[in-house]
Order: C-alpha cells, then sequence, then structure tokens
C-alpha cells in the first residue's frame, strides 16, 4: 500500500511510476508512505530518489535498532513504535528516509498513528507546503506519540499488579513481574537510543535552514524524554512489587511455620506425659492396674496442659 502526500492532496494506493512526477513537481516538498514495500519500491527508491544501497539492504533486512545515518542528500533514521497489546510487547520498525524536498517512511504492517496525520494534513494543504521540515515533525511525531498508549497500558497493568500482591501472592503473579521487568528493559533501552537520535534532529536538522523547525523537534523530544522517565518510574515500580511478593511469601512462609510450631508444642506434654505412664516399672503398672484413678489422672492432666497451652498461647498472639 502507498500513500502519497503532496500540496494537491493525498493519494491512496499510487503507482510507484507516480513518484518521479511528484519529485519534479513545482508543489513543494511531499510525503511517500511504504506499507510493506516490495523489489519495485526498493528499486524506484534507488533509481529516482538516490537511496543508496545500505540503506535498502537495511530496510528489507529489518531489525534495525533506532539509529541516524547521515548520507548525500538525505538522512537515513530508523524509529520504532512499542504495542503493548494482549499482555505482550512488540515493536514496530519504521524507517525514514528524510530530505529538504521529500518524507519517506516504509514499515511493515499497519500504522494506524499515521492515519490521523494524513487526514489533517490532507484537509489543510497548506501544511504540505510548509516544508519538509515540518513534514518531518508530523510523521516523526506520530511515531513517537503512538508510544503513549502503550505506556499507559502497562502502567494500569503494574497497578493492578501491585493490588493483587496487597491481597495474596500467587506463581501467576510471579510470572507476570518477570514478564513486565522484561518489557520495561526492552522499552528503556529502545527509547535511550531513539531520544539520541532525536538528539541529532535537533541539533543538525535536515540541512541548512532549518530555522524553527528545531523548535518542533524538541517538542518531540520532550515527549521522549517524558516516556524514558516513565520507563524509569515504571521500572522502580516493578522493583518494589518484586519486593512486596517476596515479602508476601516469606509473610505466609512464617505463618505456616507458625502453625506447624503451634501443634508440634501442643504435642510436647502430651508425649511427655504418655512416655512417663506408659513406662514399664513393676510398682506403677501395679497402681495402674489396681484402681482406674491414675489413668483418670493421666487423662485429665493431658487435657489440662492442653488448655493452659492454648491460653497461653492465645494471650500471646499465636492463635
Amino acid at each position: 500500500m502507498r500513500w502519497l502526500l503532496t500540496a494537491s492532496g493525498l493519494s491512496a494506493d499510487v503507482p510507484i511510476s507516480q513518484l518521479a512526477e511528484a519529485k519534479e513537481g513545482k508543489g513543494g516538498p511531499f510525503w511517500l508512505d511504504l506499507q510493506d514495500p516490495g523489489p519495485e519500491d526498493y528499486e524506484a527508491l534507488r533509481s529516482q530518489l538516490g537511496i543508496h544501497r545500505l540503506t535498502v539492504d537495511d530496510i528489507s533486512k529489518g531489525g534495525q535498532r533506532p539509529k541516524w545515518e547521515q548520507y548525500p542528500g538525505y538522512v537515513f533514521m530508523v524509529l520504532i513504535t512499542p504495542v503493548w497489546a494482549q499482555s505482550e510487547l512488540s515493536l514496530r520498525e519504521h524507517y525514514l528516509c528524510l530530505s529538504t524536498d521529500w518524507v519517506v517512511s516504509l514499515h511493515r504492517g499497519e500504522a494506524p498513528w499515521f492515519d490521523r496525520v494524513r487526514q489533517r494534513d490532507a484537509s489543510d494543504p497548506a501544511l504540505a507546503r510548509a516544508g519538509a521540515n515540518f513534514l518531518t515533525y508530523t510523521v516523526t511525531g506520530a511515531i513517537v506519540d503512538a508510544c503513549f498508549s502503550s505506556l499507559d497500558a502497562i502502567d494500569d497493568a503494574v497497578d493492578a499488579l501491585e493490588d493483587r500482591l496487597v491481597e495474596g501472592a500467587t506463581n501467576r503473579d510471579l510470572s507476570e513481574i518477570n514478564l513486565l521487568r522484561h518489557a520495561v528493559t526492552d522499552l528503556r533501552r529502545v527509547l535511550g537510543a531513539q531520544r539520541d537520535c532525536f538528539q541529532m534532529l535537533v541539533t543538525q536538522g535536515l540541512g541548512q535552514g532549518q530555522g524553527e523547525a528545531s523548535l518542533y523537534y524538541r517538542d518531540t523530544y520532550d515527549h521522549l524524554t517524558r516516556q524514558y522517565e516513565t520507563v524509569d518510574s515504571l521500572r522502580d515500580l516493578l522493583s518494589g512489587a518484586m519486593d512486596t511478593y517476596l515479602s508476601n511469601v516469606s509473610n505466609r512462609l512464617n505463618g505456616t511455620m507458625k502453625a506447624l510450631t503451634v501443634v508440634a508444642s501442643l504435642f510436647l506434654p502430651l508425649t511427655f506425659l504418655t512416655g512417663f505412664f506408659g513406662m514399664n516399672f513393676a510398682y506403677q503398672t501395679s497402681v495402674v492396674q489396681r484402681t482406674g484413678i491414675a489413668f483418670a489422672g493421666a487423662i485429665l492432666l493431658m487435657f489440662l496442659s492442653l488448655a493452659i497451652q492454648l491460653v497461653l498461647f492465645r494471650r500471646r498472639g499465636w492463635l
């Protein structure tokens, strides 16, 4: 799927041959968005826009980290949008070729965060004529701002996890803690590198005469900084959640050990009394055989020892 935005408007599913017309046109800069690009798209980028072969190789192979590379006539950027869905983090890669005359974005799969940008810029042709710097700001800003919804979803998941840990920790909670910690670690790695890319965009821009464009780029850089700080906060919260889980498990183990200790303590005097009266001495067995008072006294003494222990344990808060 190809979208082409020029000062004349937005065209969807345009043939790749129209790229040459847009480049030679007098309507100002344009934005070409390619979804699931193929070999013919790569060839058109090389032949008509002068995209370097190394850039095309990076785009076709994928698996890139956020980066900024300066090539003759354009800047190559790799930006990543994290998407949190169904308790799983996926990283959507965006490849941007940025020039003072055009902006080309490539991605695999749908990019719904571009829909609002295309509709807004198409409804106001003056935005497209504002220059490639402003188009770069709108495209990169949409990629960066799409991360906020994922961060909010992860934050909600961490809050729900903390509430469950207070009520009682389970093995499922431990698995979720580890899952969230891995996701937050990946987010921190991606956002840290992405922030460095935007630092280059703020300081160097797309070329000479970027003017007020650096003000817009700094706004997006501020959004990235907020996201990075949010990820740091989430990492601290997950460390606290792990401590809460371990404390909860330890308290539960202490309660179990206390219950077992109380049961064992109750049987100590019983074991002593039964052992004492069970000794096979001639005098003791003759007394027990002549009268039932000794047997009844032993039974009464056992119940009395249990009652005394129960009262003592309850006063000390062990029961």
